[in-house]
């Protein structure tokens, strides 16, 4: 085969070619496809400049006549895996967003093995890569599941944390004195499951001073709109509704086809919910 070869460009041209052989063909992204696509994709050189090419095709193939329209998950997290052994951060990011239920195991896998070259109090910015995409695109379960693994693994390591575990009937947190950010976005998960509107804004008010550094505001306020019903203000720029409008048309690119977009809902008070805690 070419791309073992050696002959990464003519290979890669071979294999953008037959993307465009799926698509003359509107061939579904089943198993034997996707299976054919990735086996190609596996087959690349590490810095082969058309494997970018070859990877948007994939997706977009898959958004076209596949049932998700941001692409499909199990391509998604399979291109996910690959950058991230291959050091494509940012890449390997995008991808994992849209994966599958293992993706956020490998997705908090890399922020923390990213985080382990870096000063142990920037851990909340690298949990926040893998919790703050998935909260944005409705994954409540896959935010969860990157933040416990992310924060066991910073355990294990670091021990001299002095880690504090607040746990009840209904949940689970721990507690960083020393990383007051990543208090909070073990909170932030806990009020979006449990709290109410009011929480939310507790909730930023209290860590107001260190969200000023981190450089969440826009990410945090798309959260407040889908999981608290707190509206974002509306662009001054009517032409930029307009296109936006027209782009998005209203829909959620990641939910599935053949289901009715839902968007997600603020989620209901609790008979008694607690107050933000005071931390640091």
């Amino acid at each position: 085969m070419l791309l073992k070869a050696g002959q990464g460009g003519s290979g890669a041209d071979l294999c953008v070619y037959l993307i465009e052989v799926y698509n003359k063909a509107e061939l579904k992204p089943d198993v034997a496809n996707k299976a054919r696509l990735l086996s190609l994709l596996r087959a690349f050189p590490q810095n082969e400049p058309a494997k970018k090419k070859f990877v948007g095709g994939v997706v977009e193939w898959s958004s076209k006549y596949g049932e998700f329209p941001a692409g499909d998950p199990e391509l998604h997290h399979v291109i996910g895996v690959l950058f991230a052994e291959e050091g494509e951060t940012y890449d390997a990011e995008r991808h994992l967003t849209l994966g599958t239920s293992d993706s956020a195991q490998a997705f908090a896998n890399m922020e923390y093995e990213w985080y382990s070259s870096d000063e142990p109090s920037t851990a909340p910015s690298y949990a926040a890569r893998a919790v703050l995409p998935y909260l944005l695109i409705g994954n409540i379960r896959a935010a969860n599941k990157a933040l416990l693994l992310f924060t066991s693994k910073l355990a294990s390591s670091h021990p001299g944390l002095g880690v504090q575990s607040i746990s009840s009937s209904a949940s689970d947190i721990r507690i960083y004195p020393s990383l007051p950010l990543l208090n909070f976005l073990g909170l932030l998960l806990l009020a979006i499951q449990r709290g109410g509107s009011d929480l939310f804004k507790q909730l930023k008010a209290h860590y107001s001073s260190h969200l000023k550094e981190a450089g969440w505001d826009e990410a945090l306020a798309q959260i407040g709109e889908m999981y608290f019903g707190i509206k974002i203000p509306s662009q001054s720029n009517p032409m930029f509704d307009m296109m936006s409008n027209m782009l998005m048309g209203g829909n959620n690119p990641f939910a599935a086809k053949k289901k009715e977009p839902r968007s997600v809902g603020a989620a209901s008070p609790a008979p008694s919910t607690p107050s933000a805690p005071a931390l640091d």
